[in-house]
């Protein structure tokens, strides 16, 4: 507890609620059915009518909802909508973690569109907002509840918020989970995000890669990949040949789970090659088109060789990976992760992804 703060500047039950906060968010789950009981705890503080934590994607305008109760439709449609980010900088709940009641905010409620339109005609007078940061003073989004009593809540209670709200921030920070979603690749040494809208992400607990600098075919083949794919996806990259004994990484691409979906289309893992099964660098690239089915001729075309050349190399990746025939060798290799791809090599008539100078993916 903050030297700032004695136990007679907090409700008696400070103690008890902060540590159920803290177990919940020490508890695996989804980010929905961590907020449901993280409000529950806030009701505990303040009781209210109605409530709602919500989360605001990066590069986006508008929040997504984890939980949100008590509310007529009007409100929700509100809530829903660009408007809704406007009010929180009208606030001013964007820019610090200092929660505010009503009575605190630093114009009249009847003047912030969200108070004057849907919530002062609804009944509601009083309540508190709070930004959820992180750590590192990233906004992630707003706790808020709102209640029809026109008493604030007491000093004592916004104190205890304020100490709750970072807790209930780390409880359902979309990168958080993300990285647990990450641990599943043990050995990884750099990670990025790539989030629905294309940025580029950092992932906490990870560097960043010079492989992943926006614009790299990388980025590219990693969307492509996990379009043909599924859930999880794993080819080689290249590396730059700066006399080092490893030559290529391997890449994973782990699609998010489904409630992490607003907040990262994609995350994307470096880690060590592991056994190349003495594949050379051209092998490699042959398999990355074997595997999509493209014929000797076609293989030829892209790699700029003859189809003879095409035809050894087939043979020797067979050899390498104990393949009775190509088609055996292609499934060996993309079950291992053993290909070099290119965004060249998709399927005739298939969605083409490309990175653009900002890193951002479209087709």
């Amino acid at each position: 507890m903050p030297s700032a703060l004695s136990a007679r500047d907090l409700p008696s039950h400070a103690v008890e609620i902060l540590t159920e906060v803290s177990g919940i968010a020490a508890v695996p789950g989804g980010l929905a059915e961590r907020a449901e009981s993280l409000l529950a705890q806030v009701q505990r503080v303040v009781p209210f009518e109605a409530g709602t934590i919500a989360l605001l994607p990066a590069d986006q305008r508008v929040h997504q909802t984890l939980s949100r109760h008590g509310f007529d439709e009007l409100a929700n449609e509100y809530y829903d909508g660009p408007g809704f980010l406007a009010d929180v900088e009208l606030a001013g709940l964007q820019r610090s973690p200092v929660a505010r009641r009503v009575v605190d905010l630093p114009v009249p409620p009847a003047e912030i569109p969200l108070w004057g339109e849907y919530l002062l005609p609804a009944g509601f007078r009083e309540g508190f907002g709070v930004g959820l940061f992180t750590p590192d003073g990233r906004y992630i989004g707003l706790l808020g509840v709102v209640t029809e009593r026109a008493t604030p809540p007491t000093p004592e209670s916004i104190n205890l918020i304020g100490l709750l709200a970072p807790q209930i921030a780390t409880a359902v920070d979309p990168m958080r989970s993300l990285s647990t979603v990450a641990g599943m690749v043990h050995d990884a040494t750099a990670g990025i995000v790539l989030t629905p809208s294309g940025a580029v992400l950092p992932l906490p607990g990870l560097p960043d890669h010079q492989l992943f600098t926006p614009g790299s075919e990388v980025l590219a083949t990693a969307a492509v990949q996990l379009s043909q794919g599924g859930p999880y996806v794993s080819f080689l990259a290249p590396l730059p040949d700066t006399g080092g004994a490893e030559t290529h990484a391997r890449i994973t691409v782990l699609a998010p789970p489904a409630d992490l979906q607003h907040f990262a289309a994609t995350v994307l893992l470096l880690s060590p090659s592991g056994d190349l099964h003495g594949l050379s660098r051209r092998e490699l690239q042959v398999l990355g088109l074997l595997v999509t089915g493209a014929s000797n001729e076609r293989i030829a075309q892209v790699l700029a060789i003859s189809a003879r050349t095409v035809a050894v190399h087939i043979d020797h990746a067979r050899a390498k990976l104990d393949a009775p025939s190509r088609t055996a060798a292609a499934a060996r290799a993309l079950r291992l992760g053993l290909f070099v791809p290119s965004p060249r090599n998709v399927r005739p008539g298939a969605a083409t992804w490309h990175a653009d100078s900002h890193g951002r993916l479209a087709l």
